[in-house]
């Protein structure tokens, strides 16, 4: 179960979805129209994808080691709602599909005061040999624990 920045208790997440990132927007981010900006969704985002694969148990030394990583083929953003300077916010991340060599993930970006969701990312992220430079199956194990991880989209 992971708590989120929410006050109550039915803002607790009990399904497959782990907090990966938590920020204030502050001025920088946004543009001249008074809200964040395109760029600073994906920049907000990107961390947010390394933290969950962390979680999901790709570790960095285990991956250094095996010469492994993971690159992103394809990413599409939603943008729900308008985010203002001094607005907190907190990204959840989940898998949608486990593959034979990728992960369908999808990350939510939600305002941590409102509840509200500002957008979301959902991504097709190939496990990647990278001295091979291509990409190579995830253990059958891996695939199996990742199951618990599985998260549906958001209307």
């Amino acid at each position: 179960m992971t708590r989120t920045a929410f006050s109550n208790e039915e803002d607790f997440i009990v399904s497959g979805f782990v907090e990966c990132f938590r920020s204030v927007i502050y001025p920088w981010h946004c543009d001249h129209q008074g809200h964040m900006t395109t760029m600073h969704y994906f920049g907000m985002f990107d961390p947010a994808c390394w933290h969950l694969l962390s979680a999901l148990g790709f570790r960095r030394e285990q991956m250094k080691a095996e010469d492994r990583g993971f690159v992103d083929v394809r990413s599409t953003i939603e943008y729900r709602a308008e985010q203002e300077a001094g607005d907190l916010i907190v990204i959840e991340g989940g898998l949608l599909r486990i593959g034979s060599s990728s992960l369908g993930t999808y990350y939510r970006m939600r305002n941590a005061e409102s509840g509200d969701i500002a957008a979301t990312l959902e991504s097709t992220t190939v496990y990647f040999d990278l001295e091979a430079r291509s990409k190579v199956s995830l253990p059958e194990s891996t695939r199996e624990r990742l199951r618990a991880f599985i998260v549906e989209k958001d209307d």
